[in-house]
């Protein structure tokens, strides 16, 4: 076993932060230190949290710590941010808001780029979730830039999605357009002491009238984050559809069509990372870009089929 996998199965958090720099670095290790950390994942609850920038998303995920610490469960938080596609750098702003648990074993918290990630969500991220389960986290909470396709992307890595709306925010109308509505199993409408509320609820709910969820239907609840208001019904929420995954075959449904486009991602990057090799080495096909008018069509055809040897 890789020598950090065994640290992290000792609940070392060094190692924990170490394995997570790993893979969002790429380090060549990588797929066999996440093939053993895989060996040895727990049963922790990934919920995701997304939501329009604004709405409120890190301070809601600050009480919802409080909440969680007073149970006496651990937590992890994975706090997505996005990179600017000019200088490659991130904010990484959400930790100014969760100050006050830096200092709590309990909880581990971490930010981290999408590096330009279709989707917003970068596969690191994904590694960094598996690498916090392993380590025997109870709960791990996945915070989305909310921004591009990252709301839909989340879906993918989580069991539970919570999406955050506010009311008078005009997020109703883009979200039934860009088929948002369909990942959540939790409408979280926070800033609920602003006018709009019942609007925004009387929105929602006939929404879901028309579309007629089989099976879960998508609770709604009411949150204040900045007076600590609605935070126990929320956690009431996640534990109900967790619940509903254990005691239906929705659960595992859910997990094995992850696995599945994992796998199909794992594959694509492997793909990715030889044929740009392939091209990078060849200084001929660097030049043939240079040129404005070259077919960009043909140009992958053809390199795609020298990469693969026909």
């Amino acid at each position: 076993m890789h020598p950090l996998a065994e640290r992290i199965k000792q609940k070392d958090m060094r190692a924990l932060a170490r394995a997570i720099s790993m893979v969002e670095s790429d380090h060549p290790d990588k797929l066999a230190l996440m093939s053993d950390i895989f060996s040895i994942k727990k049963s922790a609850h990934y919920i995701g949290i997304t939501g329009s920038p604004g709405a409120g998303k890190s301070s809601l995920i600050n009480r919802l710590l409080t909440h969680l610490r007073k149970q006496e469960l651990t937590v992890a938080v994975i706090a997505v941010d996005p990179t600017s596609p000019f200088s490659g750098g991130s904010l990484l702003g959400d930790r100014t808001r969760m100050n006050q648990h830096f200092l709590d074993p309990g909880i581990f918290i971490r930010s981290m780029a999408t590096r330009g990630s279709l989707g917003g969500l970068a596969r690191a991220t994904k590694d960094a979730i598996r690498v916090c389960d392993a380590y025997g986290f109870d709960v791990i909470l996945v915070e989305t830039v909310g921004v591009g396709q990252s709301e839909l992307d989340i879906m993918k890595v989580v069991d539970t999605t919570g999406l955050v709306l506010t009311p008078n925010s005009g997020d109703v109308l883009q979200i039934f357009k860009a088929g948002i509505m369909e990942i959540a199993d939790l409408f979280i409408i926070n800033k609920a002491d602003l006018p709009g509320v019942v609007k925004l609820k009387a929105s929602l709910e006939e929404y879901m009238m028309i579309a007629d969820p089989k099976g879960w239907r998508p609770l709604i609840v009411r949150t204040v984050s900045t007076e600590n208001k609605g935070i126990e019904e929320l956690w009431d929420g996640v534990s109900r559809h967790r619940s509903y995954l254990y005691e239906t075959d929705q659960g595992e449904k859910r997990r094995q069509q992850q696995l599945q486009l994992e796998v199909y991602e794992l594959i694509r990057e492997e793909i990715w990372r030889e044929v740009k090799e392939h091209v990078e080495e060849d200084q001929e096909k660097l030049q043939a870009v240079s040129d404005p008018e070259a077919d960009p069509y043909k140009l992958a055809r053809s390199w795609y089929q020298q990469w693969k040897g026909d």
